[in-house]
């Protein structure tokens, strides 16, 4: 489902006075919320050698789920799902600026060697091959789709929620394991990596490239711990392991768009195929508990239309994005309002070019973003000068706070979730790791 698809045709029903008190109850909640959680800030929990880091995003989406569910005074339907609506312009704006911090780094791409290349294979048959049939056995329903065609990094958010809509059991599924990994992901990997390295069965420079798995907190954590075991080799352990992390994050959206999700959802109705088969019959409850959800929303006289129109919500997350932007960096800045014309002139263009051809503007933003900004364009200095001003944990921040205040009536859906994310997660992060790192040292050893 496109950001063109996610707007109520119904908009127009509702009375103008209630349209904007609600419309300014959502943008109020939403703002207090992302700059609230920005200024709670990192907290840090040591566990050991390793520690987990709570970051100001986590604060947000916890936030905006307490604000949705509360009892005491409801948020409404109406505006959990305009909420909606603006989370599909929000995954936009996260892939705008993870393509203006892509672009600059195109050479490397270009010029990085095959193992580089090729270990990005081993992200995308792990998760696929490990994680997903344990997703079916645990009876995961559809959500098994967005939690295990990749570890669920921004990218793989934006995918799902550009597919499927932010309303769908495949987007509950990419959250939930966007959060774990969030949370755990980079004490997880800290751990695997430690164990597997221990081990001496790898070479340190396919250790080093396995590390790139699209997430910076989980590349660092495993790239300190392989530094650490072959400190002659930190330098070379830590370039190799940047570079992965590039290409990942840049073939990853076209890699995970147009194969690994797509294979991810034939795989998973394949398996569901033959009513009589026992993992249909364990997957149809997750199918089951979904359309009770649906059944309950709809007795509520509240029908769930959105108040908000496609135009008006890119306008609406860019006034959300520059105080965020100005917390984070400490002030206000000119840059950051130049930064935030450009990422929404991005998507208008995007959302305009998708109405006419078709076209993905998940696809549009990133590659225009990337373009923009590669060594190759003339606009690439002013652009990455202006784009560091706005942090890409803040945009993160915003993304999920509005996530949160969409939560409340998907509640039964991610009850149905609930500790099936830890197994999963554990063995979706594992299966891509390992299986980068034996392509790496395959392509070494053949080359």
């Amino acid at each position: 489902m496109s950001v063109a698809q996610t707007v109520s045709p119904a908009l127009e029903t509702t009375p103008r006075s209630k349209r904007l008190r609600g419309i300014a109850i959502l943008i109020i909640a939403a703002l207090a919320i992302s700059c609230g959680s920005q200024l709670i800030g990192e907290l840090h929990i040591p566990l050991g050698s390793v520690e987990i880091t709570i970051l100001p995003m986590v604060w947000a989406i916890l936030l905006g789920g307490l604000v949705s569910a509360q009892k005491i005074k409801p948020f409404s339907v109406t505006l959990q799902n305009s909420a909606n609506s603006l989370v599909s312009v929000a995954v936009l704006l996260v892939m705008a600026s993870l393509s203006f911090s892509i672009g600059p780094n195109l050479g490397i791409v270009v010029s990085a060697g095959p193992a580089l290349l090729l270990q990005e294979v081993g992200h995308l048959i792990g998760t696929l091959v490990l994680a997903l049939p344990l997703a079916l056995i645990l009876g995961m329903g559809p959500a098994t789709i967005g939690a295990t065609f990749s570890i669920d990094r921004e990218g793989s958010f934006a995918m799902v929620s550009e597919r499927y809509g932010s309303d769908s059991a495949e987007y509950r599924g990419v959250l939930s394991m966007y959060i774990f990994g969030t949370v755990f992901g980079a004490v997880v990997i800290s751990l695997l990596v430690s164990i597997v390295t221990s081990l001496h069965w790898f070479n340190p420079q396919a250790l080093a490239m396995g590390a790139g798995v699209g997430s910076g907190s989980m590349m660092g954590a495993a790239t300190a711990v392989i530094a650490e075991e072959y400190p002659a080799l930190a330098d070379q352990v830590k370039a190799l392991a940047a570079t992965s992390n590039v290409i990942t994050t840049l073939l990853g959206v076209y890699v995970g768009f147009f194969v690994a999700l797509p294979l991810a959802h034939k795989i998973y109705h394949w398996a569901t195929r033959n009513k009589d088969s026992w993992i249909a019959k364990i997957n149809d409850k997750g199918d089951s508990i979904k359309e009770g959800v649906q059944l309950d929303t709809s007795k509520v006289t509240d029908k769930g239309q959105s108040l908000l129109g496609q135009w008006s919500s890119v306008a609406i997350v860019m006034c959300l994005g520059i105080p965020v932007a100005w917390i984070t960096d400490g002030k206000v800045s000119w840059e950051s309002v130049a930064c935030y014309a450009i990422f929404a002139a991005l998507i208008y263009f995007g959302m305009l070019l998708h109405k006419f051809t078709k076209i993905p503007a998940l696809l549009t933003v990133v590659t225009l973003g990337v373009l923009l900004t590669s060594p190759w364009s003339p606009v690439s200095g002013f652009i990455t000068a202006v784009s560091g001003h706005v942090l890409f944990t803040s945009i993160c921040t915003i993304m999920l706070s509005l996530a949160g205040l969409s939560l409340g009536k998907d509640l039964g859906m991610l009850k149905q979730i609930s500790w099936k994310i830890i197994p999963v997660g554990l063995v979706a992060i594992l299966s891509s790791y390992i299986f980068s790192v034996c392509v790496a040292e395959f392509v070494l050893g053949y080359w």
